[in-house]
């Protein structure tokens, strides 16, 4: 992203959390906004800039887990005022994004799944809604409804729990998180933001910046 674009919109969004309604409910470096503003923009802090990651914590292992001897590499790689766009790289499969989007009642978290022609994959756009305030340095999205019927329809039907998770300390480490309501499954992704890498390859279906 042009540096000049990406300063432009970190000031922005570093704006937005100023002027939001005090509320009490949250934590983070300014206790008088709301905890989803100061979330995403902690995250815009690093618009641009890309970090490699590793998997903290997968239970129970997967037989044919995607993840295993791969490179984990977060770019986040677009930023507005009301959305933040985060490709998620897994070795060479560039098929992964993950949409954060600000909502009347908090944000909301989609992955947007692709092939690598840049067509839609049968299962794409799942996720959710927060459904409390969370805090400045986590949120929790539990499955919506449009995702719990995507999963029945492909017979996915241990995902139709699923509560994904990210976390951000600026300057420290995000976190990608996905569990599951009544479930010992937990799959935990760290990324090292003290250390930038190389910028990735543009995820599969979105044009070059």
């Amino acid at each position: 992203m042009n540096k000049v674009l990406t300063t432009t919109v970190q000031i922005a969004l570093l704006s937005l959390v100023a002027c939001s309604d005090p509320v009490t409910t949250g934590t983070g470096a300014n206790p008088d906004v709301r905890p989803v503003d100061q979330f995403m923009a902690n995250i815009a802090q690093h618009c641009g800039q890309s970090f490699a990651g590793r998997v903290a914590v997968n239970t129970p292992q997967l037989d044919d887990d995607p993840f295993v001897g791969q490179t984990l590499v977060m770019h986040v790689r677009e930023c507005n005022n009301n959305e933040i766009r985060i490709p998620f790289h897994v070795g060479n499969d560039h098929s992964r994004t993950w949409i954060l989007t600000h909502t009347d009642e908090g944000l909301r978290l989609k992955h947007d799944h692709r092939h690598e022609d840049g067509s839609d994959d049968a299962v794409t756009m799942y996720g959710g809604d927060t459904s409390s305030a969370g805090t400045a340095s986590r949120q929790e999205f539990p499955v919506d409804q449009f995702s719990i019927d995507m999963f029945t329809r492909g017979d996915m039907l241990v995902s139709l729990t699923n509560v994904w998770a990210m976390e951000i300390e600026p300057g420290e480490q995000f976190v990608y998180e996905l569990a599951r309501r009544d479930s010992d499954r937990l799959f935990r992704v760290e990324f090292d933001l003290s250390n930038e890498v190389a910028t990735p390859p543009d995820p599969w279906g979105h044009p070059p910046l």
